[in-house]
């Protein structure tokens, strides 16, 4: 039985009938609208939903995209992402030419955890591969990696959107920083992204949250000036120097735990750099405590680079009042016409 957030007539974006790819809005709810057909394809494979059954098709075609391709994962077989091509009538090219400019040529778009049966298991795998920073190690992220790895090839990286949701924008944001050091700057998009760690951000005194944002600045900029100390080979390599050109668009809730922490990290090194303790700053947003702490112990090498630290970034924020943790996670949210957003451009090296 399909539920009514499946039927893009009852809960889609319908408002967007003439998209225009200058508007912010639009983008973001037509990426996020793409990431809801990759999550609606694997329910119709679920329920057996084929041809005019099918609920996944109208989250694209409305919009003007072709599905191109399904990622399939190898453990399990669901699909986990797709790849769509976008094919507008030849009538908006000739109506719409400015607007045209910022369209995507090609959208690889990712999944996140599914709670049903069929896929929760493999799901849930790969989110306890996300808090152990080994989702780099997984089939499911090589099979996506490949895929944007032979687009970018094909057709330049100027053409190739990344969306995600949850673990997908886990995926983009791997994919994204994998890409960028290789010196291709994919325009990305990334839906309630996991940031693990403690959620500080969730503190309502500001004074405490500030002191303890201080304190954990203070103690990882230690750890990292000892961990150099032990690895010579550390202290000419800057891993923030080929990221700092690419810059993707987060899009985050602040009553959702998962992801409202990029809200404080960012702000955080905004405040340090005002209060001319920016040196401290860029020391500790480089690192995280667990991997540091590794590294200075002598396993610095099992330690791979935590999926949250970024130096550049679109932060969207939705201040809408969220009636759960439920809501305020779904991306459903991200289309809605009615939002009250909080936009700023973060750029750090």
């Amino acid at each position: 039985m399909a539920s009514e957030r499946e039927v893009f007539g009852l809960s889609g974006p319908l408002h967007l009938n003439n998209i225009d790819w200058n508007n912010s809005h639009h983008r973001r709810s037509v990426a996020a609208s793409l990431v809801e057909g990759v999550y609606i394809l694997e329910r119709d494979r679920q329920e057996k939903r084929e041809g005019s059954q099918a609920l996944a098709p109208p989250w694209w075609e409305f919009f003007h995209f072709k599905l191109v391709r399904k990622l399939v994962d190898d453990a399990d077989f669901a699909i986990f992402g797709a790849i769509y091509e976008y094919k507008p009538p030849s009538s908006h090219f000739n109506d719409s030419i400015v607007s045209i400019d910022r369209s995507p040529r090609y959208v690889i778009a990712f999944r996140g955890t599914i709670t049903k049966p069929d896929s929760f298991t493999r799901d849930f795998e790969l989110d306890v591969h996300i808090i152990r920073n080994g989702l780099h190690q997984t089939s499911r992220f090589e099979i996506g990696m490949q895929a944007v790895r032979n687009m970018v090839a094909s057709v330049g990286d100027n053409n190739v959107w990344l969306a995600g949701h949850s673990l997908g924008a886990a995926m983009v944001m791997l994919a994204g920083k994998t890409m960028a050091k290789m010196g291709n700057f994919l325009e990305a998009f990334l839906f309630n992204p996991p940031f693990l760690s403690a959620p500080i951000e969730r503190i309502k005194d500001k004074k405490v949250k500030h002191g303890l944002r201080i304190a954990g600045s203070v103690i990882t900029a230690g750890l990292a000036i000892a961990a150099k100390g032990k690895n010579p080979r550390s202290r000419s390599e800057d891993p923030f120097a080929a990221l700092s050109a690419w810059t993707p668009s987060l899009f985050v809730n602040p009553a959702d735990h998962i992801c409202s922490e990029y809200v404080g990290y960012f702000e955080h090194r905004k405040k340090m750099e005002e209060i001319g303790a920016g040196a401290i700053e860029r020391l500790a947003t480089q690192h995280s405590l667990g991997g540091l702490f590794m590294s200075v112990v002598g396993r610095g090498a099992e330690v791979a680079e935590p999926l949250h630290l970024l130096p550049c970034a679109t932060l969207t924020v939705n201040l809408s009042p969220s009636n759960d943790f439920k809501q305020a996670h779904g991306l459903h949210q991200w289309w809605r016409p009615d939002l009250n957003l909080k936009c700023n451009i973060y750029k750090f090296k």
